[in-house]
């Protein structure tokens, strides 16, 4: 009995899915997951949703998911509050929720969901630069792993600029059919009137400021080990900015009701998808997988956009934006590349390390032993 339930077992393990496979399947659904975010929150803008309705919105639905979850889960791991920590949390939200969020929607309201996400690809980049400057990341000029990375951040902070200031002639302009027939889709498409040097000055800052959110994270984690309490904290001073913001900027009733279904889908795709599911799995992506290997799977998001918009938004893609988007992508890689052979050589030097010490202590006690001990035994006693 005992050995049928064990072959049992056996068989269901083999049978069941690698795990890899599941990361990279998951990595897969996350990136459409967040393409799907951009092109969604682009059409909620162009069906004339209030920006900073769609934000409160979208953060109390993210707050009502996270909140459960990072009371019940980490509830002995969790550290009494104080009033040093909430002055930390409240600024977290400023930098990663408040300007990272209002930024990403003033960018993407100027320019379109694929180069809202091309320029995302230079996250990465600018957190080195940010924790380079701030002396929390060494650069070793002296190691390949270190010139990776310089040259890296040059070519995201190029193509960066050349998505700025260079918008170029039209490469590709699809115009779907049902665009032409149906009034509804027709809406979805790109406003007119943008001022595109502005929306990528916006989406700049919208990736500055989420680097510097990842940046500020790491020293309030180690005093505060409590990943979700404080994305949940995090989160709940960012809605607290926001209904301030609207309490100047957004007077008008109307704006703050549904006026149809376009509206309220884009709102819980928003809080659902991008501010919950997405960050379970990318929680567990990274436990399992490590942070490079999600950070490798962002390109695939922007080719994922580029699809979705150009099907549903009819959007065109500029000779610019292409171009800054393949230098942004390739300094993406060299970073993480960098990032990658630094963890190698780290952990080869921490496996010496233990080695050298114990041939140390070898040599040592051997010469403790020689100094002693006459290497000729006497004979007195034979």
């Amino acid at each position: 009995m005992a050995d049928g339930s064990r072959a049992s077992l056996s068989k269901r393990m083999r049978c069941s899915m690698p795990e890899k496979l599941q990361l990279h399947l998951a990595m897969f659904a996350l990136q459409f997951g967040y393409a799907g975010f951009h092109v969604v929150s682009r059409a909620a803008l162009n069906v004339g949703i209030s920006k900073i309705v769609f934000l409160v919105y979208r953060n109390i639905i993210a707050l009502a998911l996270l909140v459960p979850f990072a009371y019940f889960l980490e509830k002995k791991e969790r550290p009494a509050i104080s009033l040093s920590f909430l002055v930390q949390f409240f600024l977290l939200a400023l930098v990663g929720i408040t300007a990272n969020q209002g930024f990403y929607l003033l960018g993407l309201d100027n320019t379109s969901p694929t180069f809202a996400s091309a320029i995302q690809n230079s996250v990465p980049a600018i957190t080195f630069l940010m924790a380079a400057i701030l002396r929390i990341e060494k650069v070793r000029l002296d190691r390949k792993d270190g010139i990776a990375k310089i040259v890296g951040t040059i070519s995201c902070v190029a193509g960066a600029t050349v998505i700025t200031l260079y918008k170029g002639p039209t490469i590709y302009n699809p115009v779907p059919p049902l665009h032409n027939s149906t009034p509804v889709l027709l809406s979805l498409g790109d406003a007119g009137g943008k001022n595109w040097t502005l929306g990528c000055i916006f989406l700049i800052g919208h990736c500055l400021s989420w680097s510097g959110w990842l940046v500020l994270q790491k020293p309030v984690l180690q005093k505060y080990p409590a990943r979700l309490s404080v994305t949940a904290y995090t989160c709940f001073f960012g809605l607290i900015q926001f209904f301030i913001i609207a309490a100047f900027s957004e007077r008008d009733a109307e704006a703050w009701s549904f006026h149809s279904g376009a509206e309220l889908f884009s709102v819980f795709y928003a809080g659902v998808v991008a501010s919950g599911i997405a960050f379970a799995i990318q929680i567990w992506c990274i436990d399992r997988g490590g942070p490079v290997f999600v950070a490798v799977y962002q390109p695939v998001q922007t080719f994922v956009v580029a699809l979705m918009a150009s099907i549903a938004l009819g959007e065109e893609f500029y000779l610019g934006g292409i171009i800054g988007a393949i230098l942004i992508i390739a300094g993406l890689y060299l970073v993480l590349w960098g990032k990658s052979e630094e963890a190698k050589f780290a952990k080869a030097t921490a496996l010496i390390t233990p080695t050298t010490e114990h041939v140390s202590s070898e040599v040592s006690s051997l010469t403790k032993t020689s100094l002693t001990q006459p290497l000729i035994q006497s004979t007195e006693n034979v």
